[in-house]
């Protein structure tokens, strides 16, 4: 594919020098076989001209489907029921209350749910969770009731109350970090031990933990705040803490693209790695196929603490579906990525995305709040749409 490395290029170093710009991305693609392009433009921090390909990034919500992966194992192994009650392997989950709304005092009006939380509804967010800057209810425990951002990284921030009943609809929020407390119940291990020797090791991923090594803190990327006008500031007092109370399933994770393009490659050769098999063939047929049952459905992120995200929503209007745990487009895509592909984004702006179909996947990192950043997020539609455009004249030579 002659044309991906001038395409690609391109959108990073538009996004990188114009204005308003990113600080600096770093963005790669895979085939089956290994990686096909990989570019990083900018800053690390703004001004230093640091990006490289191994810079290390908080990639936040793509952590998710490695968790996932991990439960995913469980079940081959016949260790873990998803229609069980999550509780039988993380017993805190079964102490959770819905809330119901405020009293007048502003109270928190709870009662019990009318079902136990399943692993199933975990893996697909119809657990009954959210996030805070995603959901009025939860932005009002924060603010009146102490309840901690799940930046925190605490046991708190998680043993939050339901916002619905279980199963009654998608919203997105806490239910990977639940299901990394189900994978460890089960395993007797910290999650990220489970993810080194399960993920990690049959990959030969080594530059990815919740806790960073000096050298990894080294090449980490500041994460910058995207002003109204447009302007950025360099967030340097705030990171992921590193030996988290809770190693956090759902966002915890520190990582290098490269590494995560390992994962990547494992879902495109259904589920084997260079060191070992991670999950077998037919696992992964299944867990990459849409599991929610209508009416629900993936719906836009409305968000509601404007300095952690905007309204954020992928490929409005059209249909998407979620399944293990990723999103699943049900149609084609404006950037060529076709129906029943698969892929997700992380709260600093980090999007992802696999085609098991064409053989190819990529990802885009920038660390930028909010969410859904008005030159990150087209920038990685345009990074995608290049990739597509290279494999179409690839076929048409």
């Amino acid at each position: 594919m002659k044309d991906l490395k001038a395409n690609c290029d391109a959108v990073l170093s538009r996004v990188t020098s114009d204005s308003p710009r990113v600080p600096g991305v770093v963005a790669m693609v895979t085939d089956r076989d290994g990686d096909i392009y990989g570019g990083s433009a900018g800053d690390r921090r703004l001004g230093d001209g640091e990006m490289s390909l191994d810079t290390v990034f908080a990639i936040f919500s793509t952590t998710k489907a490695i968790a996932g992966t991990t439960a995913l194992q469980c079940v081959e192994e016949g260790l873990l029921d998803f229609d069980a009650p999550a509780k039988t392997y993380a017993p805190a989950i079964g102490n959770l209350q819905v809330i119901e709304g405020f009293d007048g005092d502003g109270s928190p009006r709870l009662r019990a749910p009318k079902s136990d939380v399943t692993t199933r509804q975990l893996m697909l967010h119809t657990g009954g969770f959210g996030y805070d800057f995603f959901n009025e209810s939860y932005k009002r425990m924060a603010e009146e009731h102490g309840q901690p951002s799940v930046v925190s990284g605490t046991r708190a921030a998680i043993e939050t109350p339901l916002l619905f009943d279980p199963g009654e609809k998608w919203e997105y929020g806490t239910n990977i970090d639940w299901v990394g407390q189900v994978v460890e119940g089960i395993r007797g291990k910290r999650l990220g031990e489970v993810m080194a020797e399960r993920v990690f090791a049959p990959l030969g991923m080594t530059d990815i933990a919740f806790t960073r090594t000096d050298d990894m803190k080294a090449r980490t990327a500041t994460i910058h705040a995207r002003g109204e006008d447009g302007s950025l500031s360099p967030m340097d007092g705030f990171a992921l803490p590193d030996n988290p109370e809770v190693d956090m399933g759902g966002h915890g994770l520190y990582g290098t693209v490269p590494e995560y393009m390992k994962f990547i490659r494992m879902w495109l050769n259904d589920g084997a790695g260079p060191n070992g098999r991670v999950l077998k063939p037919e696992t992964v047929e299944w867990a990459v196929k849409g599991a929610l049952v209508p009416p629900q459905k993936v719906t836009m992120l409305p968000g509601v603490i404007p300095s952690l995200s905007n309204d954020a929503e992928f490929f409005p209007g059209l249909g998407k579906d979620w399944s293990y745990t990723f999103m699943v487009n049900t149609e084609t895509a404006p950037t060529g990525r076709p129906a029943g592909a698969i892929g997700w984004a992380g709260l600093a702006n980090s999007f992802f995305w696999i085609d098991r179909a064409a053989g190819v996947g990529g990802y885009w990192a920038t660390q930028i709040l909010p969410f859904g950043d008005p030159v990150s997020f087209p920038g990685y539609l345009d990074f995608e749409s290049a990739v597509y455009q290279a494999i179409a004249a690839a076929k048409a030579a």
